[in-house]
């Protein structure tokens, strides 16, 4: 692996959140204000996402007060707490940009009805898989052969068992009740 790769590799997140253009989300931030450390939270529509690994963003528009007001988030920036889904939208643009000529209800985009609100993560880092020293040897257990004759008698006594678990019971039809008129 490269260098540069394995470094970013280290920074990324283990799970992230799925975004979607179009939904409404909570994104909860971390913020420093000299000494001290809080959460804030900035809800609003995700109108585009941009980039891979490391530098992959997100950027959230809301209005406060009458004016607009959009966020960059790095997905995974350790000041991004948790993203939370608030709404569903329904949209067919990878970006969302007219959205800041439109004013009031106008920019918002619509819900996708009937859609359920689940906070869904891809993982991003998989679990490493433990892979054995060269120094040391992994015994394994011998495995017993069956003389071929055997096998074709046990062969036969299983079709046999299977067809007598496989007898039908009978099965009574229902007649509809029909009324002629």
């Amino acid at each position: 692996m490269d260098i540069i790769k394995s470094i970013e590799h280290e920074q990324l997140k283990a799970k992230i959140p799925y975004l979607k253009v179009g939904n409404t989300v909570k994104v909860h931030a971390r913020i420093k204000e000299g000494n001290k450390e809080r959460i804030q939270v900035f809800e609003g529509i995700i109108i585009k996402v941009q980039g891979a690994g490391v530098n992959k963003t997100f950027t959230v528009r809301k209005i406060s007060y009458g004016v607009g007001v959009e966020k960059t988030f790095l997905i995974h920036s350790p000041l991004v707490e948790k993203v939370e889904l608030v709404r569903v939208g329904k949209a067919r643009r990878a970006k969302l940009f007219y959205l800041r000529d439109r004013i009031g209800k106008a920019a918002k985009t619509k819900e996708q009805l009937g859609a359920r609100i689940e906070n869904k993560e891809i993982t991003v880092k998989g679990e490493e898989i433990e892979v054995p020293v060269e120094g040391e040897v992994e015994e394994v257990a011998p495995v017993e052969e069956t003389p071929a004759a055997e096998v074709v008698e046990n062969a036969e006594e299983a079709t046999t068992a299977k067809e007598t678990k496989t007898e039908e019971a009978p099965v009574e039809e229902k007649k509809a009740d029909t009324t002629e008129e």
